[in-house]
């Protein structure tokens, strides 16, 4: 029993949620957390992951049986990111979870013998699915991407470059987005393929990073890659053109798992922090019966409880359609800054708590406060959020 294990609110979850939390819990904490220090280290961790996880049940969450899929709704989704982040390891958590931002175009928009072939492999933990949309010149601004991709007969010739790319290096598939149209200007003439890792003129480079260390990053160059007209991402009829709103529905997606994961990383840092609270002496006492460390700790718990909230009812909305698109767009916007800036005031407070052991490799609140920007930033920016949220309520 922990500061945190309230019982679940009876309206967001049901005993098949909390079944699957506590086998979620589990599992980040035998295969996950006692590894992450020596992941990070290492620059990477087993491709056996995959298997594991998906044998779990984790990576098949809410695709259809037909692919290996479990079928479930949206809140089985948030509770996997938290529980997953408890273990301490954005790298870990990003690279296992970028097939659920690859994948989603594919099962949307690709034809039938596509999806048959990419997805099982992938939800079986076999195969490793990434997403490429950011470039050099820009990212959050999707629709001023330069990377083109002509059709010469029954092919596309892909040219151009991503960067930041989670999986990047070692995906075996990855959904590029890509202008079609050459002539056209902003969200219109954008389209998504499925580039297969081994494509040749797909060169991969790795990138280094602030932290998630234990994830692959990758800059991905396209010089003349030949890739087949079926590997389209066009819908029903296979058209160009179908890309810029397939982003944006996976933005929605992706901006409610980071909400619910940084509130897991605000959790783990959190407890972190409060263990080693109660076990260090200072003065005489343990470092929590100081009144200037109980009141950090009570924020963390404030902090991360109003994030909590604001998710759960977020997804329990996003789960009924309980609000117009325009208005759970923004509080989606909305729900990440909140998550996210409740991630980096505890990570802050817990190595300050910690003192000269937060500052040193190994803790968990170490690894996170290295690794809060990239959750400040990616999926969209504060800035940015903040902006399309003020649109979207006609601010």
């Amino acid at each position: 029993m922990t500061i945190f294990d309230l019982p679940p609110a009876p309206h967001h979850f049901g005993p098949e949620h909390e079944a699957f939390r506590h086998t979620v819990r589990a599992f980040a904490e035998r295969e996950i957390a006692p590894h992450a220090a020596a992941w990070d280290e290492a620059g990477t961790f087993p491709r056996a992951l995959y298997a594991q996880a998906a044998a779990l049940g984790l990576l098949g969450i809410g695709y259809p049986e037909e692919y290996g899929g479990t079928p479930a709704d949206v809140m089985f989704s948030v509770i996997a990111a938290e529980e997953i982040a408890r273990a301490g390891s954005g790298g870990v958590q990003a690279s296992l979870g970028t097939l659920h931002i690859a994948l989603p175009p594919v099962l949307a928009l690709g034809s039938a013998d596509l999806k048959a072939r990419v997805v099982p492999p992938v939800l079986r933990g076999e195969k490793i699915a990434a997403l490429a949309i950011t470039e050099p010149g820009g990212g959050s601004d999707v629709a001023a991407l330069r990377t083109t991709a002509r059709r010469e007969g029954n092919v596309y010739v892909i040219d151009g470059e991503k960067t930041f790319i989670t999986s990047g290096m070692r995906a075996d598939f990855i959904t590029v987005a890509v202008r079609t149209d050459p002539a056209s200007r902003g969200a219109a003439g954008l389209s998504l393929l499925l580039v297969e890792g081994g494509t040749p003129g797909l060169a991969r480079s790795e990138l280094k990073k602030t932290g998630w260390w234990a994830s692959d990053t990758a800059h991905l160059r396209f010089d003349g890659c030949r890739v087949p007209v079926a590997n389209l991402l066009g819908g029903p009829e296979q058209t160009e053109g179908q890309g810029f709103k397939a982003i944006m529905r996976n933005f929605n997606h992706e901006r409610l798992v980071m909400a619910a994961s940084a509130v897991g990383y605000a959790q783990a840092c959190t407890e972190e922090a409060l263990a080693w609270a109660r076990e260090r002496k200072t003065f005489g006492r343990a470092l929590a019966e100081h009144q200037v460390i109980r009141h950090k700790l009570v924020d963390m718990v404030q902090r991360v409880e109003v994030a909590r909230e604001f998710v759960h009812a977020l997804a329990w909305r996003l789960q009924h359609r309980a609000g117009d698109e325009t208005a759970l767009v923004a509080r989606t916007c909305m729900a990440k800054v909140q998550a996210t800036q409740a991630m980096e005031f505890c990570a802050r407070e817990a190595v300050q708590i910690l003192g000269g052991m937060g500052y040193m490799r190994g803790t968990k609140s170490e690894r996170l406060y290295r690794e809060v920007k990239v959750m400040v930033i990616g999926g969209g920016s504060e800035e940015i959020l903040k902006d399309l949220a003020a649109r979207q309520l006609g601010l």
